[in-house]
């Protein structure tokens, strides 16, 4: 090869590094943002915007979908901590500490000469085996009345036992059946409100009030309506009003819809829920009968109220249908409240689905703001250890699949035992850096806790942040959701992968919009 080749070469390989490089520091930068809030010792992070807004959180998404990020790198990491947020819940800390630790060893693989794609064949087996290990290591919970259950609450609620008891006590009220399913989420029945108090009831908050103060604050075993659509005539062309004929339908058509009030009226309704705008006429009739209404609904909160009070929704056609077909419609609620500090309208105890609502206050808005995160994370996590069982936290699961992981090298064929290092390595990154959250020398701990799981055979062992000493995690309540941890792993090595195989960035050309662009 001529010098002039070997130049060309070691340019191109000088390219690829950079890019790779380029896009490991990223993730670094990103990783390192989160870090910090890693374990019971972990502290906050303050977001500033432009406008000098303050939002100082301990909650991992909220940092990384808050923060700055311009890097095509950085975006892709928080993505992958999105979809962990998405999926789980939870652990989205976890995901971004060990996609940094992978794609920052892989790296190091790779500038010593490693080919990329079998430090990716590598990584791949090390996942693999690291996914299988902490499965097998998890432990069922059969009963939600479990004390674990509320471990796993307090651990991912930051050590908030009043936040732990609720999310504990509205999981009791859903009940097993209803947390396994994969189309409801636990986390989405808290709601967080200044001033409110701190408390678990079974039924729907709608986040609207009464439309106005001459309807009734307060209804028991109230009959409730629900239109998914305005409480209004129908509309006409204002071409069609212009002639005789279209007048005298438009007249037709007011006279039955006040026929249709009229009829909700008859029927004893106590409640009437509305999608959107409802008419001034139809208010004034249904205020006069006493009838609570509330309009422009958001639509998550109709459906719950729906299958809370056992609802039909209709939409405003369905009104034309006979009395007796429409009381089979209308649902039922024990009682029926407009908070008017809290500006809420509360429906308890309906006559459909259980459904519980954590309510969670705080005196200010910030404060509230983090105490809902907490909330949800604590919910969150719960569903997810009914779901997948529980694994012992402070790091000691991944250190303990990290020596599973590590026995799969002597089966690897050449390089790709480097690949298999770098998970070894990412699976002892969430301890390392919860001890040196809590002010300890992280390589002397790890090597003791290394050294006690081997000696012991107890694989949950770990370090108490508290003392510094050995402690086993069952035993102290630190348990943590095993889907968290596996779908955290695997969305790391996902991450990983994808930047590794990355070794040329080049920028897009811009589109104009509204013309096409030949190839």
């Amino acid at each position: 090869m001529s010098l002039k080749q070997q130049a060309s070469s070691g340019a191109e390989v000088n390219e690829r590094m950079a890019a790779l490089v380029s896009n490991a520091s990223a993730v670094r930068a990103i990783a390192s943002a989160v870090e910090g809030t890693l374990g019971p010792k972990g502290l906050d992070t303050m977001l500033v915007d432009k406008f000098g807004e303050v939002v100082i959180t301990n909650d991992g998404v909220t940092i990384l979908t808050m923060m700055e990020a311009n890097h095509p790198a950085a975006r892709m990491l928080i993505n992958i901590a999105k979809a962990q947020q998405e999926e789980i819940g939870d652990g989205t800390t976890t995901a971004t500490v060990l996609a940094g630790a992978l794609v920052g060893h892989g790296v190091e693989q790779v500038s010593r000469g490693v080919p990329v794609a079998r430090v990716i064949e590598g990584l791949r087996a090390g996942l693999a085996a690291g996914i299988e290990a902490i499965k097998r290591r998890a432990r069922a919970v059969e009963d939600i009345r479990d004390p674990v259950v509320r471990q796993v609450a307090l651990v991912a609620g930051r050590g908030h036992e009043d936040i732990a008891d609720l999310v504990v006590k509205a999981a009791e009220m859903v009940g097993r059946e209803k947390l396994v399913d994969r189309s409801f989420k636990l986390a989405d029945i808290v709601v967080a409100e200044e001033g409110a108090e701190n408390q678990v009831f079974k039924g729907v908050i709608i986040s609207k009030e009464r439309m106005n103060r001459q309807m009734p604050l307060e209804i028991s075993d109230a009959l409730i309506l629900v239109i998914d659509d305005a409480l209004e005539p129908e509309e006409m062309e204002d071409e069609a009003l212009a002639t005789e004929a279209g007048f005298a339908r438009y007249m037709e058509l007011r006279n039955q819809f006040l026929e249709n009030v009229q009829k909700i009226v008859e029927m004893g309704v106590g409640l009437v829920l509305v999608d959107r705008g409802v008419n001034e006429t139809a208010e004034e009739i249904l205020t006069d009968a006493g009838v609570m209404v509330i309009q422009r609904v958001l639509s998550k909160e109709l459906r719950k109220a729906a299958e809370h009070t056992g609802a039909r929704m209709i939409k405003r056609n369905g009104l034309k249908k006979d009395s007796d077909q429409l009381v089979k419609c209308l649902g039922k609620a024990a009682k029926v409240y407009n908070d008017e500090k809290l500006e809420q309208v509360w429906i308890r105890e309906g006559a459909g689905k259980s459904m519980a609502t954590v309510l969670v206050g705080a005196a200010t808005a910030e404060v509230v703001g983090e105490r809902e995160r907490i909330a949800k994370d604590a919910a969150a996590a719960v569903q997810a250890a009914v779901r997948g069982g529980v694994v012992p936290g402070g790091g000691s699961v991944e250190l303990a699949a990290a020596r599973d992981v590590e026995r799969i090298r002597s089966g690897m064929r050449g390089m790709a035992v480097y690949g298999v290092d770098c998970v070894v390595e990412a699976l002892k990154r969430p301890m390392a850096q919860i001890v040196a959250n809590a002010g300890f020398n992280p390589l002397e701990k790890l090597g003791d806790v290394v050294a006690a799981q081997a000696e012991s055979g107890r694989d949950s062992l770990a370090v108490d942040c508290d003392t510094g000493e050995i402690r086993d995690m069952y035993q102290a309540g630190v348990v943590d959701p095993a889907p968290v941890k596996t779908y955290a792993l695997k969305a790391a090595g996902e991450i990983a992968e994808a930047i590794l195989r990355i070794d040329t960035i080049i920028k897009k050309r811009e589109e104009k919009a509204g013309r096409e662009i030949e190839e």
